[in-house]
């Protein structure tokens, strides 16, 4: 008589799914934790219930696991951005309103702009990660962005200034208000408040750029 093989049926097979998404999601309060050096394979699989060998079959190395989270951290806003913005012939401020709102939405979560903060605080000691972050983000989307400022300001919804140093005014003074806080421990009264930034963002930037001053 032989020993029955157990059938591993559909809700293993969905268990077995899930599996890359929670060594990404122990990763990632790890790396948030203790940084990305002080962060060990072993606590990974040890957070996400799971051996370290287990941890090798779904990702060989420590860097595919911060490449994988930044390109599923990204990946719904690169499309988005570079579906539905790389053709719009509107008003660009209201694509600008929705991206950088979008950003401030549910600022207590501990996860909100994790993968740019990460980024921010390991960069010095791991450039990889920025070049990394430039490919998967920052190369793709950044053109999109330009081309929208350059179609709004040939359509004269916006005065004529220059597109490309126009991107680095949008995301400078909110890059510079998480890096106050994440790097140099500097907050405002009440936290972060990333919403009360953009909305006080939004207000002087399109006091800037708009021909009539009149917003979206």
């Amino acid at each position: 008589m032989t020993d029955a093989v157990p059938v591993r049926g559909p809700k293993f097979r969905r268990r077995a799914a899930a599996r890359p998404d929670e060594v990404l999601d122990a990763a990632l309060d790890l790396f948030i934790e203790r940084g990305f050096a002080a962060t060990k394979v072993d606590d990974i699989g040890k957070r996400a219930g799971i051996s370290k060998g287990a941890v090798y079959l779904y990702f060989p190395s420590k860097d595919a696991i911060i490449e994988a989270l930044i390109q599923r951290a990204v990946q719904p806003v690169r499309s988005e951005v570079l579906a539905g913005f790389a053709s719009f012939e509107g008003d660009p401020r209201i694509i600008i309103s929705m991206v950088l709102r979008r950003l401030g939405q549910d600022p207590s979560h501990p996860r909100l702009l994790a993968i740019p903060r990460l980024i921010m605080r390991e960069v010095v000691n791991f450039p990889g990660l920025g070049e990394l972050y430039r490919r998967e983000v920052l190369d793709q989307v950044m053109p999109v962005l330009t081309g929208l400022l350059a179609r709004g300001i040939a359509a004269g919804y916006l005065r004529p200034v220059d597109p490309e140093l126009t991107i680095r005014s949008l995301m400078g003074p909110i890059m510079i208000h998480i890096m106050l806080g994440e790097i140099f421990g500097i907050m405002p009264e009440g936290g972060l408040a990333l919403d009360r930034l953009i909305e006080n963002h939004l207000s002087i930037l399109f006091d800037g750029l708009s021909t009539t001053g009149a917003r979206p």
